[in-house]
């Protein structure tokens, strides 16, 4: 192994547990809810953390034979804007596997499905206040759900565009500053990655099985009503 690769394998987040010494749910909401936390960190130091519990989610960067990926046009209502991004979703649904809710929101969203799966990248979009973690899979190999059996979107899914665009332009727009939605940024980039190591299928692909193991918080499951 080399200087280099030694470095890469000893970089490694570390879950670590602190003493919760008190929790105050501050907010109960239908996707997330906000609590504090008085945090015991040692030595004498108390801290109080506001964040969202989050459900943690899951995003698909769906990759044709073209080099092509797909995103969908969505209005973010809390940055006030129509955003480009890979179809995603929460994990929400007891039961449900990352992999399960990749599957299903690439056919509610994109009305496709994958054969072949591989886990393309994790992260925490803001863990400074929030918990939530996401899994990007890479989803290959795609073919177009029947007509008679598609998913009917509503609310903000209602008029929903989608668009075939190269990975090279999609990344572009990214440091062009014209495509900001972070599962497309990481995503984006991710693949580019995974080009530069050689592509999909060569001996130092950086890609994971789809059902990696996945550090992240609790999942925070969706209240009904």
């Amino acid at each position: 192994m080399s200087e280099v690769d030694a470095s890469a394998a000893a970089l490694h987040d570390v879950p670590v547990e602190r003493a919760v010494t008190s929790t105050t749910e501050r907010f109960h909401g239908r996707v997330w809810d906000i609590a504090s936390d008085t945090v015991d960190l040692g030595d004498g130091r108390i801290v109080t953390r506001d964040y969202v519990r989050h459900t943690g989610a899951v995003v698909i960067m769906a990759l044709n034979e073209r080099g092509e990926v797909y995103l969908v046009r969505q209005y973010r209502h809390p940055v006030g804007a129509e955003c480009w991004e890979p179809p995603a979703g929460l994990l929400d649904a007891a039961g449900e596997s990352p992999l399960d809710a990749a599957r299903r929101e690439l056919f509610e969203e994109a009305d496709l499905e994958a054969a072949v799966w591989h886990v393309l990248v994790d992260f925490h979009p803001s863990g400074g206040g929030s918990s939530e973690s996401v899994r990007v899979f890479l989803a290959r190999d795609l073919t177009p759900v029947p007509v008679h059996l598609r998913h009917e979107r509503t609310d903000e899914e209602r008029d929903m565009e989608g668009r075939w665009v190269p990975v090279d332009q999609l990344v572009e727009a990214v440091m062009a500053g014209a495509v900001h939605a972070s599962s497309a940024v990481v995503g984006a980039m991710a693949l580019t990655i995974v080009a530069r190591d050689g592509g999909l299928e060569g001996p130092h692909s950086s890609l994971r099985p789809a059902d990696s193991p996945w550090m992240r918080a609790p999942m925070r499951l969706r209240r009904e009503g």
